[in-house]
């Protein structure tokens, strides 16, 4: 057993077992919920894991170790059941996935990539079936993001039901609903894998000026305080436009005062509808050179789902798409032969002589295209990463 950083029963509420033992991808792992650390097991521990679960028999000796030197818990005396999660196989291979809960946000920043934010998506049994087709696709890593997904009056029930399916979730927020106590009530009961947050600004009135929202910094630093003080997980992500790129090693400095790690993202990038508009609000100063595009595993062992059900193989690459709601899962093999012909290099990118280093993939280079192909923002010809 090595550290590490399809269906099952029904969750039941109120009694969640600690532990999930879960397939992932070609390997088995023991993990707890909103702890980073987890424990890789051979298929032989899974199977003795299924099998106790499903007979009712205790924990064995070998489980109440390895529950002490990863996590330094106690295992109760217990029938397994109570105390683990066994998830089942899923013919389908996918290991993450990312939802857009909805879209509707509190902030209005002009270099959102989702263009129009609208509060609109899956009623609760439409979002009950959705988390369950993510479980059956084996997805045990899931990101819970909007729009501003803490403001989704139902994001309560979805992520405790999230976590009773046995997934580790990390949820992307703008932090302005953190200081509420019901959030920080949900998050002590079940604690997120992570807790990305976003920085707009070091001082209120650049903040507010960029989220359009007055007041919206004393709420995020409200909210950054009870981080802190719950201890949450929490990873900021400090974006930079030209609003607030004088404030840039400030924000960095906000960052490390709290402690929480963070990193910088100075790329605007074109709506997801190929609109240019957050293009605009770019710090040409701080534009800086992506990694050498090598390729991922979008559609194949991870995708991305918005609020309406319909899967696409990431938030870039959004069409084509399957719908999880009236297709199901049986849909998502389809993904794999949609990544593949999303990153041909077609349009503007055929004949490249530059493929073998370029650091913009094909789907998001189509919306730089379809935005006005201001090429020195995503391609090298247009001297962009030279």
């Amino acid at each position: 057993m090595t550290a590490v950083s399809t269906h099952t029963q029904e969750p039941r509420s109120g009694s969640i077992p600690r532990l999930v033992a879960s397939p992932f991808l070609a390997q088995y792992l023991l993990v707890l919920p909103g702890r980073a650390a987890g424990v890789r097991i051979p298929e032989v521990r899974y199977e003795e894991l299924r099998t106790a679960s499903t007979e009712g028999m205790p924990a064995p000796a070998w489980l109440t170790d390895v529950a002490k030197k990863a996590w330094g818990t106690e295992l109760p005396e217990a029938p397994l059941g109570d105390v683990v999660l066994v998830r089942e196989r899923s013919r389908y291979g996918y290991g993450k996935a990312s939802w857009e809960i909805n879209l509707g946000c509190d902030y209005d920043c002009e270099f959102c990539y989702l263009g129009e934010k609208r509060f609109e998506g899956l009623d609760w049994a439409g979002k009950q079936t959705l988390l369950r087709t993510l479980r059956d696709a084996g997805v045990l890593w899931l990101q819970i993001t909007g729009g501003e997904a803490l403001i989704d009056r139902e994001f309560g029930a979805a992520y405790e039901y999230a976590h009773q399916l046995g997934m580790m979730v990390q949820v992307s927020s703008n932090g302005s609903s953190l200081r509420k106590r019901p959030i920080r009530d949900l998050f002590a009961r079940h604690r997120p894998y992570r807790l990305t947050l976003s920085v707009y600004g070091a001082t209120a009135e650049t903040y507010d000026k960029v989220t359009r929202n007055r007041g919206a910094f004393g709420r995020f630093i409200q909210g950054l305080d009870a981080a802190r003080e719950d201890r949450l997980p929490v990873r900021l992500n400090v974006i930079v436009s030209d609003d607030n790129a004088h404030e840039t090693d400030a924000m960095v400095r906000l960052a490390e005062s709290y402690g929480f790690p963070h990193q910088v993202f100075t790329n605007m990038s074109p709506t997801i509808e190929g609109e240019a508009n957050p293009l605009a609000t770019q710090a040409e100063s701080h534009l800086t050179a992506r990694s050498v595009f090598t390729g991922c595993n979008a559609g194949h062992t991870f995708f991305h789902v918005n609020p309406h059900g319909i899967a696409s193989i990431c938030k870039v690459g959004r069409d084509p798409s399957v719908n999880l709601i009236t297709e199901g899962v049986e849909a998502l093999p389809r993904l794999g032969a949609i990544a593949e012909s999303l990153q041909l290099r077609t349009g503007g990118c055929s004949g490249c002589t530059k493929v073998g280093t370029c650091r913009t993939c094909r789907p998001l280079a189509k919306l730089y295209q379809e935005a006005g192909d201001r090429r020195e923002l995503y391609c090298q010809h247009g001297g962009y990463g030279t």
